[in-house]
């Protein structure tokens, strides 16, 4: 075809993007598009941080195809609307994307395949974020894996696929299209920004690659638990993205393991089950939608919260009286990031000490995170609140104060975050209210006792737990 349309969303990159790719291949030109959706200002789920990110790492493409001869036509609006515009001012005979899987997004991709087959315009989606899809990897019985043990041990006995080619440079004479402006601050679509962003774009994303690999993925699995040490990738918002590829990543995680001895493949191979339960969460919702609006297991949707509206402003603040909670937390409002251990510690003591729907959790993490995800996000809150795929899931309750004291055993990371609790000694850093008169500290009263909340949680989870059984047996 003479001239075909890559329609850019989670795949801001010139580099192993299959659709791209694709559109190279089969085109005489390809016409770089991204569009502005109005979800992006009303959205429910629009996060400042995720927002400019993206809004940056978009600049940063627009750069790069620009050194390649190619322009980033942005347009605002409906993308629904503004592709078939685009095809008729452009002649475009086709867009080519990459797939998303998520409800929403599928049925805006339901209403543009629509627009466009109007039109006469082809319109086709590649497989580009994950390795294997919803329907790629199914159990015996063909249906879909909702335990992830069994999930890795099918998705490792597969071909991982090589890098898709990068984008070539071109010397074609595109046609003069308008390009709507690309704003830069998240404030100019309603989202003002009030905290740090990490490196963005392409480029940043290969160093950060190239910096773990050589540094801390040997040793991942003794440091990844630990967030005062540099012992995670810090990929996920550049994965969230697309200014990475996973096959990218899959490609240099595979020749650092080559070089590595015994040892280091076991943490190597720790990383990959990382990568792995990304596409786990993925596949199930893809596959259970209704995971968006409810539990995964649907029994639990009966689960008496007690929603304590103050208990969750104290938890959203960081003023809890738990010091990793806080910690964490304060963490996240200022960074946008959280480490993954402490992503696992605040949600089960938001859920299983402060008995608070894990919902209101879960949207305070979009709202924050800078590399938000909706199935990771989704996925990792229903396992720590007991409702998702887990096998055991409800009984498994973190106390935070052990967990303090063994991921962040010398108070390094509290201390950061809350400088408060500075003058406190190691021993009693992690349980600040047995400080002695003489050493007062301005820190907040622990606003639950967990040994007491624990045993509400139990007893939440066992009586609904009682009830489905009896109600399956009555019927």
């Amino acid at each position: 075809m003479k001239l075909a349309i890559h329609w850019f969303r989670r795949d801001l990159r010139v580099s192993d993007n299959t659709s791209l790719h694709e559109a190279a291949s089969r085109a005489e030109m390809v016409l770089p598009v991204f569009i502005l959706e109005d979800a992006f200002r009303t959205g429910p789920d629009v996060g400042a941080a995720r927002l400019a990110f993206l809004l940056q790492s978009l600049d940063s493409l627009r750069k790069n195809l620009a050194a390649l001869g190619y322009p980033l036509i942005i347009r605002h609006g409906r993308s629904e609307i503004e592709l078939p515009k685009l095809c008729r001012e452009t002649g475009a005979e086709a867009v080519f994307c990459n797939k998303r899987y998520e409800p929403y997004a599928q049925a805006r991709d339901a209403r543009v395949f629509n627009a466009l087959n109007s039109a006469g315009v082809g319109f086709e989606v590649f497989k580009d974020a994950v390795i294997w899809e919803e329907r790629d990897l199914l159990t015996q019985a063909g249906n879909p894996f909702t335990v992830f043990t069994p999930y890795s041990r099918a998705w490792k006995t597969r071909r991982i696929p090589p890098p898709r080619p990068r984008l070539k440079s071109t010397r074609r004479n595109f046609p003069k299209i308008q390009s709507d402006p690309l704003p830069t601050d998240p404030a100019d679509l309603g989202h003002p920004l009030n905290q740090t962003l990490p490196a963005t774009g392409e480029r940043a994303a290969h160093e950060a690659l190239k910096s773990f690999l050589k540094k801390a993925v040997c040793e991942y699995g003794e440091t990844r638990d630990f967030p005062a040490r540099e012992g995670t990738s810090r990929l996920s918002a550049h994965l969230r993205c697309g200014t990475i590829g996973i096959r990218t990543i899959l490609a240099g995680l595979n020749a650092a393991r080559s070089e590595s001895t015994a040892a280091q493949q076991k943490n190597c191979d720790v990383f990959l089950n990382e990568l792995i339960w990304r596409e786990f969460y993925l596949q199930v919702l893809a596959n259970f939608p209704h995971v968006m609006r409810g539990c995964f297991r649907p029994e639990y949707d009966a689960l008496r919260w007690h929603d304590n509206r103050a208990h969750f402003d104290a938890w959203c603040a960081g003023m809890t009286g738990y010091p990793v909670v806080d910690a964490a937390m304060r963490c996240l409002n200022t960074t946008g990031w959280m480490h993954n251990r402490l992503r696992m510690i605040v949600a089960m003591f938001l859920t299983k000490d402060l008995l608070i729907n894990w919902q209101w959790g879960e949207r305070y993490f979009m709202h924050k995170l800078v590399d938000g995800d909706m199935a990771a996000n989704n996925g990792g809150w229903q396992w720590s609140a007991g409702t998702g795929t887990d096998a055991a899931p409800y009984f498994r309750i973190f106390n935070p104060v052990s967990q303090g004291r063994k991921f962040d055993p010398d108070g390094a990371f509290v201390r950061q975050w809350i400088p408060e609790l500075t003058p406190l000694p190691g021993n009693l850093i992690h349980e600040p209210w047995k400080a002695p008169s003489s050493a007062p500290v301005q820190y907040p009263r622990r606003i639950v006792l967990h040994e007491e909340q624990r045993v509400k949680c139990l007893a939440m989870f066992q009586a609904v737990t009682k009830r489905a059984v009896g109600g399956g047996a009555s019927s």
